[in-house]
């Protein structure tokens, strides 16, 4: 051992509750710090290499099938891997389908001509979707939001509302509205901010005609998905894929259309163009090599038996039991079975305590991904003053603070809940082993014994 290695101190170890960027499995972090200088015998970092080189286009085309493989994707659907996040989606997925439903509307000579008054439909059940709907009206859409959460709870996102109250459920809106088809139906399967996990895909629109878009940034690759019920499935890869700097984009075939002033709408701007990034299989300009290089290792670790078995450690005999016995478990089968326990046991600890509330009342409708909750320990009553229900919520939220400075102190990190709701958030994405779910609720029982 070198001098240098001999006093190098161990790595400090935490569990990361981050929302993202959020935990990577340490074996995909070790391999590639074991490849970071020397990518394939090339004696170059993957970083350093052509994005046009055989050794990179092998890599690309490797990730797709990786990811074909662990969702089933049927071959009529293309995979694309984009930059910008989420919120470039918010935009692309605008400008693709209405491009889209512009051009179906002209083939067959019937309905609207004009793009601004084609509907997009979209479903807001939290942070994200509601940042969805208003790209899509600051780019000149013709919006409607056919349910929202916040009518249906009281003013808060805490579930999924009934899909039979939607507008797009009503057989006489259908009925009125086939001359003029929207777009898309538009929603986030899980909400990272608010805890709001969709526990159906939608089904009572018009599933023919209409194709169903989702964001699935916060729980892909977390359970079984049904591809062909979508028409465009996407991804930022931060939470449950890899880093930042990477889409996953799921897109069928038949809605590849690029649109150009001549066709009466505004053009797709060709970094956004689905169809463009299709026919350029991804590379089209230079992509975000390192992010896909790492999300590739990562479907790697979710293919591999015994990397997942290593992942479970000492659980791994209680998560194959819950699978059925499956002594091969991999990919998503194994996040299912290992997702479920984990998630069971977070909500039943805050639900056991006397201080922790969630956020979610909905049951069915709490995200497995993230759990976010409040610690209120303040004296309330009915009649109270504004002026004592001020001091309530700044005695809670000192105590919140005090809860996250502590679990830092014990090596639980990135426990405080978005800077636009508060509170406390813990996401327990595939990567978060089912140790570490349990090292916190043996935090939130210790915590509140001192309180």
């Amino acid at each position: 051992m070198s001098a240098t290695a001999a006093t190098q101190p161990a790595s400090k170890h935490v569990w990361n509750f981050g929302a993202g960027p959020a935990l990577l499995n340490r074996s995909v972090l070790e391999r590639a710090q074991r490849e970071f200088l020397d990518y394939e015998g090339s004696g170059m970092s993957l970083m350093e290499l052509s994005h046009r080189s055989d050794l990179y286009e092998q890599l690309n085309n490797k990730a797709q099938d990786q990811l074909r493989q662990l969702m089933d994707i049927p071959e009529n659907y293309k995979i694309i891997f984009m930059q910008g996040g989420g919120h470039t989606q918010f935009a692309a997925v605008v400008y693709n389908l209405l491009a889209w439903r512009l051009d179906q509307n002209k083939k067959t000579n019937s309905g609207e001509q004009d793009w601004r008054n084609i509907p997009v439909d979209y479903i807001v059940t939290g942070s994200w979707s509601s940042k969805a709907v208003e790209e899509a009206t600051r780019l000149g859409a013709n919006v409607r939001v056919v349910a929202n959460a916040k009518t249906a709870y009281g003013g808060k996102f805490a579930g999924v509302p009934e899909e039979k109250t939607w507008l797009t459920s009503s057989k006489d809106q259908q009925a009125q509205d086939k001359s003029n088809l929207p777009a898309y139906l538009y929603y986030c399967d899980n909400e990272t901010v608010n805890g709001v996990e969709f526990p159906f895909v939608p089904s009572q629109h018009d599933v023919a005609n209409v194709p169903l878009v989702c964001d699935m940034s916060s729980n892909i690759l977390s359970r079984k998905v049904d591809v062909t019920k979508f028409g465009v499935i996407y991804a930022g890869a931060q939470k449950n894929i890899g880093p930042a700097g990477v889409s996953v984009v799921i897109v069928r075939e038949d809605l590849l259309k690029t649109a150009e002033l001549k066709d009466g709408m505004v053009p797709v701007p060709l970094m956004l163009d689905y169809n463009t990034m299709v026919k350029n299989n991804s590379l089209y300009n230079t992509p975000p090599m390192f992010a896909i290089y790492i999300s590739s290792l990562v479907f790697d670790w979710l293919l591999n038996a015994e990397q997942q078995k290593l992942h479970d450690g000492a659980y791994h005999d209680q998560i194959v039991a819950a699978a059925g016995g499956r002594s091969d478990l991999v990919g998503i089968d194994a996040a299912v079975a290992r997702n479920a326990r984990k998630a069971s046991k977070l909500y039943n600890a805050i639900e056991q305590s006397r201080f922790c509330k969630l956020v979610v009342t909905d049951k069915p409708s709490r995200s497995r991904m993230n759990v976010p909750f409040r610690i209120l320990v303040a004296n309330r009553t009915a009649d109270m003053s504004d002026e004592d229900k001020k001091k309530a919520d700044a005695e809670d939220k000192a105590v919140e603070a005090r809860f996250v400075r502590e679990a830092e102190a014990k090596g639980l990190f990135q426990l405080a809940g978005h800077r636009s709701v508060g509170g406390i958030r813990a996401s327990i994405y595939n990567a978060m082993p089912e140790e570490g779910v349990d090292v916190l609720v043996q935090f939130i029982k210790d915590f509140e014994a001192q309180l």
